[in-house]
C-alpha cells in the first residue's frame, strides 16, 4: 500500500519504522527537523507533495490536540477513496467527525509509548482496534498488531473511552498524587524509586494528553472510586485498627489475585 504517516513524532517514527519494509510509506511533518532520524521514506513538508503522492492509507500521528485540525487540513488533498486513520489514545469527537468525513475510517489505539514499553518485545502489551467503520481498515491494523504480538481487543468508540478512563485515569491520578506530596530523598527506597519512574514517565507526557484522558466523561466515577478508597484508608490509619487493616490488605489482594498469582 501508499500509506502517509502524518507526524515525525516518536510514535509517527515508530510506524515509519514498522511499515516501510512493506510499504510505500511518506511522511508528512511541517517541521523538518523531526524527520532528520527517519529513512527509508519520502518526506514531505507541503501539502501539493501530499496530493502527488496519493496515498490509499493515512495514519494520524499527531499530538492529541492537533489530531482533528491536522485531519481536516490534510482531507482536501486526498482521494476519496483514501481510508484515514488515527492512533490516539483520546477519542473525543473522532466519531462524529469521521461520519461525516467522506472517507473510509478506522481509528485503532495501541496502548504502549515509547515510554515505557520495550518496542522490540511488545507481546505483554494491548492494542484496541474500533469496530466501527472500515473493514479493510480493521483487518489491516490488526494483521499489524498481530506480527507485533500484541493481544487485540475489539472496542466501539464509547467502549474504548471508558475502558481509558479506568486503565489510564486511575494510575495518572494517582501518579499525579503522589508527585504532589513527595519530597527528594537522599536515600530513597527500593518502591519510592519506582513510583518515581513511573512519575517521571507520566509528567513527560503532553499536557493535552494528560488533560484530555482526566476530562475524559468517564473518568470522574473512576476518581471518585479513590477518594472513597482513600477516605477509608485514612480512617483506618487514625484509629490504628489492626483488624480493619488485615481486612483491607485481605480484599485489595483479592482484587489482584491473578496478578499476583
Amino acid at each position: 500500500m501508499k500509506i502517509l504517516i502524518m507526524g515525525a513524532g516518536k510514535m509517527g517514527s515508530f510506524f515509519i519504522d514498522l511499515l516501510s519494509f512493506d510499504h510505500e510509506v511518506a511522511v508528512y511533518e511541517k517541521d523538518p527537523k523531526r524527520m532528520r532520524f527517519t529513512y527509508n521514506c519520502q518526506r514531505f513538508t507541503k501539502l501539493e507533495e501530499v496530493k502527488g503522492f496519493t496515498p490509499e492509507l493515512v495514519i494520524n500521528a499527531v499530538t492529541v490536540k492537533n489530531t482533528l485540525s491536522a485531519f481536516c487540513e490534510i482531507l482536501p488533498y486526498l482521494s476519496s477513496d483514501c481510508i484515514i486513520s488515527d492512533i490516539a489514545s483520546v477519542k473525543t469527537g473522532l466519531k462524529a467527525f469521521y461520519e461525516q468525513s467522506g472517507h473510509p475510517y478506522v481509528s485503532s489505539h495501541p496502548m504502549f509509548g515509547p515510554t515505557f514499553a520495550n518496542l522490540n518485545q511488545l507481546s505483554e502489551e494491548n492494542a484496541i482496534i474500533i469496530s466501527e467503520g472500515d473493514r479493510t481498515g480493521r483487518i489491516f491494523f490488526k494483521d499489524l498488531y498481530r506480527r507485533l504480538g500484541l493481544n487485540i481487543y475489539e472496542y466501539t468508540f464509547q467502549e474504548h473511552d471508558e475502558t481509558v478512563a479506568y486503565s489510564l485515569s486511575i494510575p495518572f491520578v494517582s501518579t499525579f498524587v503522589f508527585a504532589a506530596v513527595m519530597k527528594h530523598q537522599d536515600a530513597p527506597g527500593t518502591t519510592f524509586k519506582r513510583h518515581m519512574q513511573i512519575a517521571k514517565g507520566v509528567l513527560n507526557e503532553d499536557d493535552y494528553l494528560l488533560q484530555e484522558i482526566l476530562f475524559n466523561p468517564y473518568t470522574n466515577g473512576q476518581v471518585a472510586k479513590i477518594r472513597e478508597e482513600l477516605k477509608l484508608l485514612m480512617d483506618i490509619i487514625e484509629h490504628k485498627d489492626a483488624e480493619a487493616m488485615k481486612a483491607f490488605l485481605a480484599r485489595i489482594r483479592g482484587h489482584l489475585k491473578e496478578e499476583l498469582g
